[in-house]
């Protein structure tokens, strides 16, 4: 019987009984671990109390290299479809939300589309100026019943607040943002770690809310990896909150780099890290500056 993990997989055999594969004979890998090959359920079982603890930490570092090394860029949804340029943060008092189209717009390509007197949406060309909530209504349940992840979650966010005349119920929200989450909504991921962590149309689960972010982090949602490192900051994992709110700073959350820089004074994170942090942070906002959107900041609040 092998009594190591590495070099049975290592040599293609059955880390239990030792058989070969091939000749008819199919090897499967520990898919928690990847350490090891079984040639069976039984073999498997009966090494599992051998394996249990390599295989527990070898599938804790599997799951930090793809927790920090992915969702390293903006998700789709925060791009601007017209310009092509990440929006600006936050994210609603700098860009709109059509439901004509399901599509989040910057300021800069509306400011721009209304200095041209157009009156319909600047991405789908329909006329965005509906005449009530039941025509709102009408559109984004037309986007919904199509499986759209980005109008499920929408209709999420109305029905947690009200909004165009439904009844809040946390419970539908939950269970919308669910669906989403399951199409790859990156935001749905999010509010779903809200709802969890909180406690909010859901028995509260710390460790399943948490676990939402991390899939809401890995797919580019900001303000989720954000929350992961504040939550490791509050818990003592120093190291990890620095590595998370590294990413988040360097997507331009201003928040991030505030937290950062209470971190470097108060001796949790190093020097160094911060003025990585601080350079990635200048340089995402600069990646996020059009004229269009100066001129639009500048007309819509003159204080400015």
């Amino acid at each position: 019987m092998a009594t190591t993990c590495v070099p049975a997989a290592a040599l293609g055999v059955c880390a239990n009984c030792g058989q070969e594969g091939g000749d008819g004979v199919k090897l499967k890998n520990c898919t928690a671990c990847l350490l090891v090959k079984y040639c069976s359920v039984d073999c498997q079982k009966t090494h599992r109390k051998q394996h249990k603890m390599a295989c527990k930490k070898r599938a804790a570092e599997l799951k930090d290299e793809r927790l920090y090394n992915q969702g390293h860029e903006r998700q789709e949804a925060d791009i601007c479809p017209i310009c092509t340029l990440p929006m600006q943060f936050p994210l609603e008092k700098n860009s709109s939300f059509n439901p004509c189209c399901m599509k989040r717009l910057c300021n800069g390509c509306m400011f721009a589309a209304m200095k041209r007197n157009m009156s319909d949406c600047p991405f789908c060309r329909e006329n965005y100026c509906l005449k009530g909530d039941a025509e709102v209504l009408e559109k984004i349940q037309a986007r919904v019943d199509k499986k759209d992840p980005d109008a499920i979650m929408f209709l999420g966010e109305q029905i947690e607040s009200g909004m165009l005349g439904l009844e809040r119920n946390m419970s539908r929200a939950v269970a919308l943002w669910t669906e989403a989450a399951e199409l790859g909504s990156a935001d749905a991921c999010f509010h779903l770690g809200l709802c969890y962590t909180n406690g909010d149309g859901v028995a509260q689960n710390f460790a399943r809310g948490v676990s939402f972010y991390e899939k809401a982090a890995m797919l580019g949602q900001t303000i989720a990896r954000h929350s992961l490192g504040c939550f490791d900051g509050q818990i003592g994992n120093n190291d990890r909150a620095v590595r998370h709110l590294l990413i988040s700073a360097k997507m331009g959350y201003t928040p991030s780099l505030e937290t950062f820089k209470l971190m470097f004074k108060n001796g949790f994170a190093k020097k160094s890290h911060y003025a990585e942090a601080l350079k990635g942070y200048q340089d995402a906002l600069e990646e996020m500056k059009s004229p269009e959107r100066d001129e639009a900041k500048t007309f819509f609040d003159p204080r400015l």
